[in-house]
C-alpha cells in the first residue's frame, strides 16, 4: 500500500538540518582538481561563507535555504533535477543580470550556473520537485582552484562579523505612503 501523504503541514526553520545533515545533495561526476583543492580551503573553507539549511523535505519535494556572505561564489555547476531559486533578501550577480529581494530564476536539470553574492550578502530560497539531487561541479584548473581558495581567505576577516542581509519588501507590496 503506498504510503499516504499529509495535506497539510508545518515547520519550522529553527528545527532545519544543515544541508550536510539532510543528506540530500550527493556529488556527482568527477572534479579532482576540486578534491585536490578542498584540504587548501582547511581552516577557511567555503561554508564559513555560505550556511545551507533544509527547512522541509518530503517526497518529491525540497526547500533550501542559503544564508551568503559578501562576494561569496558559487561554482559553475549543475543539478539533475528542475531549481527554481527566490531572493529573500540582499542580491545576486548571475551572469550580467543583477538580481535583488523579490527577484528569482529557473534552472533546468543539467544546465549549468554559478552565481556571486552581492554586497550585501543573499539570503536565497531553492525550491525543488524532489527530495533527493546531486550537484555536478564544473572543475577547474588548479590555478583556478587556487585563486578561489585566495579569495575565500581574504574575506575570512570581513565575513567573521558581516551581518545577514536586510529584508527588503519590495515597494509595490508596500503601496503608496
Amino acid at each position: 500500500m503506498a504510503e499516504e501523504r499529509a495535506r497539510f503541514e508545518i515547520f519550522r526553520g529553527g528545527n532545519a538540518p544543515t544541508l550536510n545533515e539532510c543528506g540530500c545533495m550527493t556529488l556527482a561526476g568527477e572534479a579532482p582538481n576540486m578534491i585536490a583543492a578542498l584540504p587548501l580551503f582547511a581552516g577557511a573553507g567555503p561554508e564559513s561563507g555560505e550556511l545551507v539549511d533544509v527547512p522541509y523535505r518530503r517526497p518529491g519535494m525540497s526547500l533550501a535555504r542559503l544564508l551568503l556572505k559578501s562576494g561569496f561564489a558559487l561554482p559553475l555547476h549543475s543539478h539533475d533535477c528542475d531549481c527554481l531559486y527566490y531572493i529573500v533578501a540582499g542580491s545576486v550577480e548571475l551572469g550580467t543580470e543583477t538580481l535583488v529581494a523579490g527577484d528569482g530564476f529557473f534552472v533546468g536539470s543539467e544546465v549549468p550556473y554559478a552565481y556571486v553574492a552581492g554586497p550585501e550578502g543573499a539570503e536565497v530560497l531553492e525550491f525543488r520537485a524532489t527530495d533527493a539531487f546531486d550537484i555536478r561541479v564544473r572543475d577547474k584548473s588548479p590555478e583556478g582552484w587556487a585563486k578561489a581558495v585566495d579569495k575565500v581567505r581574504e574575506a575570512q576577516d570581513r565575513w567573521a562579523n558581516e551581518p545577514p542581509p536586510v529584508r527588503r519588501i519590495p515597494e509595490k507590496l508596500i503601496g503608496p505612503s
